[in-house]
């Protein structure tokens, strides 16, 4: 309906200037009211405060009651309107499909929480990391630890009621697990996660298990040897943590050394008796 038509006038343009206002925030259904509101004689400022009442306007900003109840201050219209923005254009950027965290009710639980922006890119990041931007080891290695799915990642970073610090260390165990995955061993989720509270990076994690996949072979039948074993944990421990023991027992360090040196002393030994045999047949003739 042209409800400007029905006035003239100040109270025209009254209309017009607050229609305009309220289109902007989405809530252009309120026209109807701001026609009755100026036909009754209130003035813009009145109608702007009586419109806060309403249920439209409610449901618009709703993330406001959420922080009164939290004790936090409410965001004026044009401030609210500007963290949306800044989501919006985050997400934006990083590619996210339309209609995914791209209207207002997505935003209403952030800014209830008081989340930054800065706070949504840091997790933006690290959801493009784990989806679009991931290797097929990366996405298999935070299935098996976290038993996320590659439709669900998005959205798993995104969750504030994850913090943002055991976020960090899913995604960085997840970098750590790919690596082993992709040389073939298996991703032990407690394990990832201490390694990567080590600080270990994706790039050291790739040196490490390129490291430990070449002689990993040799040191299960060196072990066998001398009636041992040599499992993945301790090829990594002696890799990431080589003074870390397992359970009070030898650390794996200790123990690739000693069985690496019994090794030597095996082969050196029989090279040692074959060059005394040469020698015995040699004075002999």
């Amino acid at each position: 309906m042209n409800w400007a038509s029905q006035l003239a006038g100040p109270q025209r343009d009254a209309f017009l200037a607050l229609q305009s206002l309220f289109t902007s925030y989405g809530l252009g259904s309120l026209a109807g009211k701001i026609f009755e509101f100026i036909k009754a004689g209130y003035g813009a400022d009145t109608i702007g405060l009586l419109l806060q009442d309403t249920a439209e306007y409610k449901q618009r900003f709703a993330g406001n009651a959420a922080r009164v109840k939290a004790g936090m201050p409410v965001l004026n219209p044009a401030d609210y309107l500007a963290t949306e923005s800044a989501y919006r254009q985050i997400l934006s950027s990083a590619g996210l499909p339309k209609g995914f965290y791209d209207n207002p009710a997505d935003f209403t639980r952030w800014i209830a929480d008081d989340v930054s922006p800065t706070e949504i890119k840091t997790r933006v990041d690290l959801a493009t990391a784990a989806t679009s931007q991931a290797n097929p080891e990366y996405k298999n290695a935070l299935f098996s630890m976290y038993g996320i799915n590659e439709g669900d990642l998005t959205a798993y970073f995104l969750d504030r009621k994850r913090a943002e610090p055991i976020l960090k260390k899913q995604a960085a165990a997840g970098a750590i697990g790919a690596a082993a995955l992709r040389r073939g061993f298996g991703t032990n989720l407690l394990d990832m996660e201490g390694y990567a509270t080590l600080g270990i990076t994706a790039d050291q994690a790739e040196q490490a298990y390129a490291q430990i996949a070449d002689g990993f072979e040799s040191m299960l039948g060196i072990a066998g040897r001398y009636g041992t074993g040599w499992s993945q944990r301790e090829a990594e421990q002696e890799v990431f943590t080589p003074g870390a023991s397992q359970g009070g027992s030898e650390a794996a360090s200790a123990k690739g050394k000693r069985l690496k040196s019994q090794e030597r002393a095996l082969f050196a030994g029989g090279r040692g008796a074959t060059i005394q045999g040469l020698n015995a047949g040699y004075s002999q003739t």
